[in-house]
């Protein structure tokens, strides 16, 4: 009987193994995609410099509530979300991917160990004109748990709310 059930835990195991390998396969070929743009008045050194100053994100960011750390390629933060309906929200420690001043800034969080959910967050500036840029917000999230928990990390609106909160601090100092 307890070789029985132990070959029955096996096969168990195997499966959940086979399942867990299959569904992050299929999230890095199909990642769960998150995106909101913005253009903004102003130019791209303006807007990258209110984006990494992260100690005034408390003043204006409705999203990322504080942000501790450097925007260099490496580098380790330290981000507190805001929490749904006044919830507490949670913090998260990221690595920074890259950092192009006035292009790019990109980090990737993970969810406990890689595999799990893995979000990988990122900025584009592109100038569109004199003065003038677009901005992108976006986040392609990977992992074996992504399918069950995409509505709990659909957080597009949020996206928005710290793009119109970005474009209107960057406006008011020009």
């Amino acid at each position: 009987m307890a070789v029985r059930i132990a070959r029955v835990a096996g096969i168990v195991v195997v499966a959940l193994v086979v399942v867990s390998g299959c569904l992050y396969g299929w999230t890095r070929i199909h990642p769960h995609k998150l995106r909101a743009e913005i253009e903004v008045n102003a130019s791209a050194a303006q807007v990258w410099q209110v984006l990494t100053d992260f100690q005034a994100y408390p003043e204006w960011n409705p999203f990322i509530l504080s942000a501790v750390g450097e925007p260099k390629k490496g580098a380790k933060l330290v981000n507190k979300l805001a929490g749904d309906d006044g919830g507490k929200g949670m913090t998260f420690k990221p690595t920074v991917l890259v950092a192009d001043p006035g292009h790019e800034l990109r980090w990737i969080g993970r969810f406990g160990v890689p595999g799990v959910v893995d979000g990988e967050h990122y900025f584009l500036i592109q100038e569109t004109g004199p003065g003038r840029v677009k901005l992108t917000q976006g986040e392609n999230f990977t992992g074996f748990l992504v399918p069950f928990v995409e509505s709990a990390i659909d957080v597009q609106d949020e996206f928005a709310a710290m793009n119109a909160a970005l474009k209107k601090r960057v406006e008011a100092a020009r």
